[in-house]
């Protein structure tokens, strides 16, 4: 376990520390532990989650470290994440429905139609219908 941490900070201190990548494990720990670094595996992870407004990147089988420095933690991810998209799906409620049909004189379904192609304005469905 000790060789294995020693390893990994020694890899975290390659992206952190530019220059450090060819420093015996070792001699790093001692120098990242004089100045205050401290770098710790978070054990059992079972997944992460990483969610953006469009995709989700799941790690279900990931290896987490955090390294705390003048009392910052950064934290790193290291495995393959698999993508998922969020699938938008637009509801248009039938009050919106019944108002283009008020508005324009078309039936339920022209109405539809025009408030799915229009993004759900109210409006531009209207507009759409009009001409």
């Amino acid at each position: 376990m000790e060789a294995q941490n020693l390893k990994r900070l020694s890899g975290f201190a390659q992206n952190v520390i530019p220059g450090m990548g060819g420093m015996d494990p070792r001699q790093m720990s001692m120098m990242m532990r004089k100045l205050g670094i401290e770098v710790k595996d978070i054990q059992n992870v079972q997944e992460i989650i990483v969610r953006t407004p469009d995709m989700d990147y799941i790690f279900d089988d990931a290896t987490v470290s955090v390294m705390k420095a003048q009392g910052v933690e950064t934290w790193q991810i290291s495995g393959n994440p698999r993508q998922v998209s969020h699938e938008v799906t637009l509801k248009i409620s039938d009050d919106d429905v019944k108002m283009v049909v008020e508005q324009t004189g078309c039936d339920e379904k022209a109405a539809r139609q025009a408030l799915e192609a229009s993004g759900g304005d109210l409006a531009e469905a209207i507009l759409a219908l009009a001409d």
